[in-house]
């Protein structure tokens, strides 16, 4: 019979906030951040380079940022949706929106590619979010 530690580790152990915080916000703010915390250099250099290369060709493309906006039921989804993917680059969105980068949204193939390189550059970097606390937490090395 299994013993109540064992069930407790399969079934998901509550992990300490204060484990997990810290390398979460730092990737977070800045993108491959959580793993330069927790000294998995390689990955975090990586992972850096990645969402940061994707967020800028995304702005050389001339992509619009998300807002959030209340229309419709879809059009209110689209936007939020985009509009957390886009926030989820952390410093580099800041930069971006305090700097004034705001381009009009346009019809174009190629201005519609740099508003998903934005967007999935931001997704990219929740991914990075996750695996920087899935090591934080002993579940992966």
């Amino acid at each position: 019979m299994a013993s109540q530690t064992e069930i407790q580790q399969a079934h998901g152990e509550s992990v300490p906030v204060g484990k997990w915080i810290g390398p979460v916000v730092a990737g977070w703010i800045l993108p491959g951040g959580g793993h330069f915390v927790q000294k998995k250099t390689g990955r975090g250099a990586l992972l850096f380079g990645s969402v940061t290369l994707m967020f800028l060709f995304g702005l050389f493309m001339r992509g619009t940022m998300f807002t959030p906006e209340k229309g419709d039921a879809l059009t209110t989804v689209i936007n939020y949706g985009g509009f957390v993917a886009d926030l989820a680059n952390g410093a580099l969105y800041i930069a971006a929106a305090m700097f004034g980068y705001s381009q009009p949204d346009m019809a174009g193939a190629v201005h519609d590619y740099g508003t998903k390189f934005i967007a999935t550059a931001g997704l990219l970097n929740i991914l990075a979010m996750v695996d920087a606390y899935e090591i934080a937490t002993g579940k992966k090395d």
